[in-house]
């Protein structure tokens, strides 16, 4: 009961679920008064998401339903197990062992190919070329996070963020060399959210809704919950590589310096893609492999000589 308490509520996928609407609305409310706009209601995210719960289901007549019906539920699913195996207020995950890195990031992969898949299943023509822009653009800002993720356990010596928690834990200052990576990662998380300047996949004003043009209904509002839990679940792999100081204070103050440093990435985020005018695909492909790649193998570089000299 315990570990299904766990899975399900606490800090598992209602948990998760939640802190991704009350994400949502942090997100929309600082893009809005960055914007000299007032912004949406507290509740706005979760009336949203029972509006859309309430809606008629309708399948594209010439879909393919089984695959337009499942993606949703796949994104869903691999959103909330990747973010069982990240450390977030102490210095052990959920679920924890040697490799687990490797299986967060596969698992932030999912959400991204189910959105390919469902919107080139929908057989529409904007969903197509919304599936294909998402798809393209995953080659390139997937390699950035990745390096720069795995800098930062290549310096702690391992491939278990638990283990790497734990390392962090026991020098303190070394997870200040890492700021390349932190920012590497940030702009590259931006890409994994489709926000600005890298919404391309779903330009309002281009492409409708890109994959979800054909989606409406309760599919609509699992991909939209799947969009809010990856922010939580990427914010706050974030936290634990780049910002591990803290996980060692146990109960409640522990608890809040997580909120703290979550909402913190959270709100640089919402600042990023307020200050930007969106890119063109061929734009974003450029500056990933011309300027950010770059910098993570620089970050790899230096953690790769900060464990030669430091370490040994």
């Amino acid at each position: 009961m315990k570990e299904l308490f766990n899975i399900l509520i606490f800090p598992g996928f209602l948990f998760l679920a939640s802190f991704g609407l009350c994400a949502e609305f942090l997100d929309r409310k600082l893009h809005a008064r960055l914007q000299n706009r007032i912004g949406p209601p507290w509740f706005q995210p979760l009336a949203d998401f029972i509006k859309l719960l309430g809606k008629e289901d309708l399948v594209p007549t010439e879909a393919n339903p089984r695959m337009f019906t499942l993606m949703p539920l796949f994104a869903l699913t691999a959103a909330a197990a990747s973010f069982l195996y990240v450390p977030l207020w102490g210095t052990k995950a959920l679920y924890s062992f040697n490799g687990d890195v490797i299986v967060v990031l596969y698992l932030f992969m999912i959400p991204t190919l189910t959105f390919f898949i469902g919107g080139w299943y929908s057989t529409s023509l904007y969903a197509r070329i919304g599936s294909v822009r998402a798809v393209t653009q995953m080659f390139a800002y997937e390699v950035p996070l990745f390096m720069s993720v795995l800098a930062s356990m290549l310096l702690a010596n391992t491939w278990s963020l638990t283990e790497m928690v734990v390392f962090y834990s026991q020098h303190k200052w070394l997870w200040a060399f890492n700021l390349i990576g932190f920012l590497v990662a940030l702009v590259a998380l931006l890409g994994k959210l489709e926000k600005v300047p890298f919404d391309i996949p779903e330009a309002e004003t281009e492409i409708v809704a890109g994959s979800f043009t054909e989606y409406g209904g309760r599919f609509l509002a699992f991909f939209r919950l799947t969009m809010d839990m990856e922010l939580v679940a990427g914010a706050s792999l974030l936290a634990a590589v780049f910002l591990p100081f803290g996980l060692d204070i146990k109960g409640a103050p522990g608890f809040a310096l997580y909120i703290v440093k979550t909402c913190g990435i959270v709100a640089i985020l919402s600042l990023l893609r307020t200050i930007f005018a969106r890119l063109r695909l061929d734009q974003m492909i450029n500056f990933s492999w011309r300027y950010i790649v770059p910098f993570a193998l620089l970050q790899l570089a230096i953690n790769l000589l900060l464990k030669e000299l430091v370490i040994k």
